[in-house]
């Protein structure tokens, strides 16, 4: 990291940025190229392993490649907003971000797969309570988790 001044190194620190952002892209590869994509997530932090889950449709571009190549690059952020300045080259940008390499894996397991349910949405929604699920929607929606096997954080606040 160029800006070690900006370097969050703490995993608690880390976490709080996560618990600010809604979105996480993904980018994956594809043959000479790279493709990324947004997406909501959950979360869930135990025994110093991050693992992030994600839903999406069972079929497209993004599972095919992630069938072909399941490690990853993420990236997620947090704006805070513009700062103006007397001049325009020194403007600057008040940011949290996260980012992260990992490997994904489809979660088959129907107990695990609603687990990853309840973590995506208390993440997006803040509620911690007990969600009920439309069976045939669980059984349609594809789940996966990315097991973080490196992260680094940067903020200028």
């Amino acid at each position: 990291m160029r800006r070690k001044d900006r370097e969050v190194k703490e995993i608690k620190d880390i976490l709080k940025i996560i618990d600010k952002c809604r979105v996480c892209r993904i980018a994956m590869a594809d043959k000479d190229k790279a493709y990324i994509v947004p997406l909501n997530f959950g979360y869930f932090y135990k025994d110093k392993t991050l693992t992030l889950f994600f839903h999406s449709a069972p079929a497209g571009r993004k599972i095919e490649l992630l069938e072909e190549n399941p490690e990853i690059c993420f990236e997620m952020d947090f704006e805070k907003g513009l700062v103006k300045r007397d001049s325009a080259c020194r403007y600057s940008y008040l940011y949290q971000s996260v980012i992260g390499e990992g490997k994904i894996s489809f979660i088959e397991d129907r107990k695990e797969k609603l687990y990853a349910f309840k973590r995506i949405l208390k993440h997006q929604t803040g509620a911690n309570e007990d969600f009920i699920f439309d069976e045939n929607i669980v059984d349609k929606t594809l789940v996966y988790k990315l097991i973080v096997t490196h992260i680094s954080a940067k903020a200028n606040y």
